[in-house]
């Protein structure tokens, strides 16, 4: 059976280099033209980095970006009723057209493709969505008081704040449940440390969903299109690459590269994987939304999480314990009770 990686983003690109990286003919397919990221900023935190290097080893353009981006040493915190608090925080800042120009593609060759990895769901995939919270991305100008190895996080009466330095005078500004304009009069963290703001960038959703069924015999559906996550966990990026990995290892066991696997239950089991992941992100996630504020829209957004992580533990008890382990970047079959 043929393969073919189809779509841009770290997701598609992470898959094709792990099954180029075993010797496995890739029939590469991007669309013509890039789909605009929605973040223009992406902040890389340490697991996500180390992942990128050792997905991307060797490939000189992604480690000298990342060796020139921004760093930041620390996040300060103001977060629902508390004084604002500093942490310890490694992690780079790059621009996503940067990074995704960076990517390494596999050239496109003349094989007859029975399975795909897309990042494109076909039109009636159910979405499953665990909240509504839109972001607005703004560019500003950093104040001259402003700590440029400092990424701000800061909770408002109905949304949240997240202040990206990316070089010199310059950053980023994530408005989440706000307008711009509103949440940096209702600043006490982020707004000092802003001397100016430009127009609005892009707008996009911030809560976490999850394509309730991201696998059929013909291919799976992978990147943000299968799994997206909350932006105030900082795991996007990591869970990402992570999920190309898993993809392609289900991929090159579906096509025959890794003889012995009961196939018929690796699609079933790349599903509960996306579920086990989503489940984790809402157990990390949902405390900051219940201690954000007293407001209605802090207590409509915990609720969302909440219902969200039931139905992901309900799918995931309907599936029985995992058959498959992930060992490096290939499936091996794991021992199961009975």
């Amino acid at each position: 059976m043929g393969l073919r990686v189809s779509g841009r983003g770290i997701g598609a690109a992470s898959a094709a280099q792990c099954l180029t990286a075993r010797g496995i003919a890739v029939d590469a397919e991007m669309p013509g033209h890039a789909t605009p990221r929605q973040a223009p900023v992406v902040m890389l935190g340490e697991a996500a980095g180390t992942l990128l290097r050792d997905v991307f080893a060797g490939h000189a353009p992604l480690h000298d970006a990342l060796a020139r981006a921004h760093r930041i040493a620390r996040r300060v915190v103001r977060w629902g009723q508390a004084e604002p608090q500093a942490f310890d925080h490694a992690a780079l800042v790059i621009a996503g057209a940067t990074l995704g120009d960076a990517l390494p593609w596999p050239g496109p060759r003349a094989t007859a493709a029975t399975f795909t990895l897309s990042t494109t769901p076909p039109d009636d995939a159910r979405l499953m969505r665990f909240g509504a919270r839109e972001a607005a991305a703004v560019p500003v100008v950093l104040s001259a008081a402003a700590d440029r190895g400092a990424a701000l996080i800061e909770a408002l009466e109905a949304g949240w704040l997240f202040l990206i330095p990316t070089g010199g005078d310059h950053g980023w500004l994530l408005c989440v449940g706000a307008e711009p304009d509103h949440a940096l009069r209702e600043s006490r963290l982020v707004a000092p440390a802003v001397a100016a703001t430009g127009a609005v960038s892009s707008r996009f959703e911030t809560a976490p969903r999850l394509l309730d069924d991201p696998a059929a015999p013909d291919g799976l559906i992978l990147g943000q299109a299968a799994l997206a996550l909350d932006p105030i966990c900082g795991d996007g990026t990591a869970s990402t690459v992570r999920g190309g990995i898993l993809a392609a290892a289900v991929a090159a066991a579906i096509t025959g590269h890794d003889p012995g696997l009961d196939c018929a239950a690796v699609l079933p089991h790349y599903r509960a994987m996306m579920i086990a992941a989503m489940r984790r992100h809402l157990t990390q996630s949902w405390p900051f939304y219940a201690r954000g504020g007293p407001g209605a829209w802090w207590q409509v957004q915990a609720a969302a999480l909440a219902e969200g992580h039931a139905w992901c533990t309900r799918q995931l008890a309907e599936a029985g314990e995992a058959r498959f382990v992930l060992r490096g970047d290939r499936l091996a079959a794991r021992d199961v009770a009975a």
